[in-house]
């Protein structure tokens, strides 16, 4: 557990942290910790005869996947996702987002590590859950949303976790290859930049491991998942854009109050609208049954628009993965406007993306 100890060290010099920082990143510590220590190889689970046979037919399926990231992608070539951990519940993390009550500016924090982000997750609901009723009495929207997986950007060896694998296949493949482009590259401060990365990496990833497997009707069950949550995305943009036009309006507070409860009621009939187009698919439905506030709109990323600039510069470099790697290092080495400015200049031949639901 060096790299632990070394966080820990890291975490206990670092300057003007006060007593309620301190306890936050403790849960963070000791959260990893309950991952790490959970942990198994993944061989182990699968010789176990205890283990489930179908836990044990996912496993060895998503090992194949973890050896073509590798082998044909020239992702990290280390231990994350060759262990398993089941951690005896739904979600691994909880993210609290928060936005002003007539606002979707949400609130940020910066971390040693990741730089600043637009939530703050927790290790417990019930602590997230705390966290969130004190942000709710000073006036603020606030929204938890639970999280199946997330990166360490390297600092661990992230496992494979009960939360994610009883998605189908494609789907953990996607995930596996977004996680690990981000210890590939990750760009601190800059999430677009980072996220619009790691997607772009998802879906060429499982583009060449469905084809290298001859599954074509799987890719298209793939794109139909990644057209709905492109659907969705579009969806509750449209309302984001008209609740800002709303709150930017020279009108009273009761007035922007009224709107924003009627613009609410208005994306639900719209979702149930969608919902019917789908034949009934009711994949978000979980999303539409909490309470609506301008935190939940905030929690839908946006951070995925550089994706058509990436697809473009991958193409340019012929599709060779480790030429495309280090044409976006480059990009990420520039300052943030000169970035911003190199990532444009690629969008005329770039194909647009489907855009997916927050992680």
């Amino acid at each position: 557990m060096p790299k632990l100890r070394s966080l820990l060290a890291a975490l206990l010099v670092l300057p003007a942290v006060g007593c309620s920082s301190l306890g936050y990143y403790g849960q963070a510590i000791s959260g990893q910790f309950e991952v790490y220590r959970k942990s198994r190889p993944v061989a182990e689970v699968i010789a176990d005869p205890a283990t489930d046979p179908r836990l044990r037919a996912k496993l060895a399926d998503v090992q194949r996947v973890r050896e073509f990231a590798s082998r044909e992608l020239g992702l990290p070539d280390n231990d994350s996702y060759r262990v398993y951990a089941d951690l005896g519940r739904r979600y691994v993390l909880w993210n609290v987002f928060a936005t002003p009550e007539l606002s979707l500016e949400p609130l940020t924090w910066c971390f040693p590590v990741s730089g600043c982000v637009a939530y703050r997750g927790y290790f417990s609901r019930e602590a997230a859950e705390a966290y969130a009723e004190k942000l709710r009495a000073a006036g603020y929207d606030v929204h938890v949303g639970g999280v199946t997986a997330y990166s360490t950007l390297g600092w661990f060896s992230d496992p494979l976790l009960n939360t994610m694998i009883h998605r189908p296949l494609p789907e953990i493949a996607g995930l596996l290859f977004h996680e690990l482009a981000h210890q590939r590259l990750y760009v601190r401060g800059d999430t677009a930049f980072s996220e619009s990365f790691a997607m772009t990496v998802e879906l060429e990833g499982v583009r060449r491991w469905l084809e290298a497997n001859g599954e074509a009707d799987e890719y298209a069950r793939y794109a139909r998942t990644l057209e709905r949550r492109q659907q969705f995305t579009q969806l509750v943009l449209r309302y984001r854009d008209r609740l800002e036009a709303l709150y930017a309006a020279e009108i009273g507070v009761e007035e922007k109050r009224a709107g924003k409860a009627r613009l609410f009621a208005q994306l639900r009939a719209e979702y149930e609208q969608l919902r019917t187009a789908w034949g009934g698919d009711g994949r978000y439905d979980g999303w539409f049954a909490r309470e609506i506030n301008n935190a939940h709109i905030a929690s839908v990323g946006t951070y995925h628009h550089h994706v058509p600039a990436f697809q473009a510069l991958l193409a340019r470099n012929e599709g060779d993965m480790r030429a495309f790697y280090r044409a976006v290092a480059e990009l990420g080495a520039l300052p943030v406007l000169e970035r911003s400015a190199a990532l444009s200049a690629f969008l005329p031949t770039a194909t647009l993306a489907a855009e997916p639901e927050a992680r």
